[in-house]
């Protein structure tokens, strides 16, 4: 039977974690796993990290806040225990505050969960942090940015899903855009440090207009997982993130 990590490890990574973020000078993919052969997935793991993915992104869902249902703890710990690079762990479900210890002595370093389902999102934010983890909120297509507003300097990071969440390979949302701007205008007027995510339709197409617009971390599913070559993919993503910042910097 396999250990399951101690929170003095998760810890660690966490802290490790926002480390990386902080020093990280070209633009961080987060391969999404939600499409990769779960038949084969410590291999799946082996080869995104040998093709230079340096986070994992994991999408719990629940059949109820998205129509689609996936996996839980038991998976995230399997992914975390082959993994020897951060997880991110976006929890697309209801009631999130009911499974976090989970999550976070399943490995994860950094949760995210969605503002549409908390009536007291600093609470959960602060709760997420206080297990040792790097906390994130996501928004959905729908939500107004200023619902965020609120509790940005609770977060450490925000997910702006540019697609509607619940099933991957959908078409990127031009309006995502509009979105990453008014929240790096908010952070720059407010002097905060939190780190601004995109997920949905990222590909060689979007990726350089997401980064351009702010975007800093960069959830990938299908223009990754299913390309011919995972090392190709990641490394023309990154390349088209760095240029469209050193572009129009």
């Amino acid at each position: 039977m396999s250990a399951t990590p101690s929170k003095t490890s998760t810890v660690a990574s966490a802290v490790a974690l926002r480390t990386t973020a902080e020093a990280i000078v070209s633009p961080l993919i987060l391969p999404a796993l939600l499409l990769c052969d779960f038949s084969h997935l410590s291999q799946e793991i082996e080869n995104l990290e040998q093709a230079g993915a340096r986070a994992l992104h994991l999408d719990v869902m629940d059949g109820h806040f998205v129509p689609n249902l996936t996996y839980g703890p038991t998976i995230v710990e399997a992914v975390c225990r082959s993994a020897t690079v951060p997880v991110e762990v976006h929890l697309m479900i209801e009631r999130p505050e009911d499974t976090l210890a989970l999550y976070q002595r399943a490995g994860a370093s950094v949760i995210t969960v969605h503002i549409e389902t908390l009536s007291d999102p600093r609470s959960m934010l602060n709760q997420i942090r206080s297990l040792g983890l790097s906390a994130h909120l996501a928004l959905n297509p729908k939500t107004d940015v200023h619902a965020v507003f609120d509790v940005l300097d609770a977060c450490d990071g925000v997910l702006v899903m540019s697609v509607e969440p619940g099933f991957g390979g959908q078409a990127f949302l031009p309006g995502t855009l509009h979105k990453l701007r008014a929240f790096v205008e908010e952070r720059n007027r407010r002097q905060l440090k939190f780190r601004l995510a995109v997920d949905g339709g990222i590909d060689q197409k979007t990726i350089g207009l997401t980064s351009h617009a702010g975007a800093q971390w960069f959830v990938a599913g299908s223009s990754v997982i299913r390309s011919d070559n995972y090392a190709a993919a990641i490394s023309s993503l990154e390349r088209l993130a760095a240029d469209a910042i050193s572009i129009h910097s």
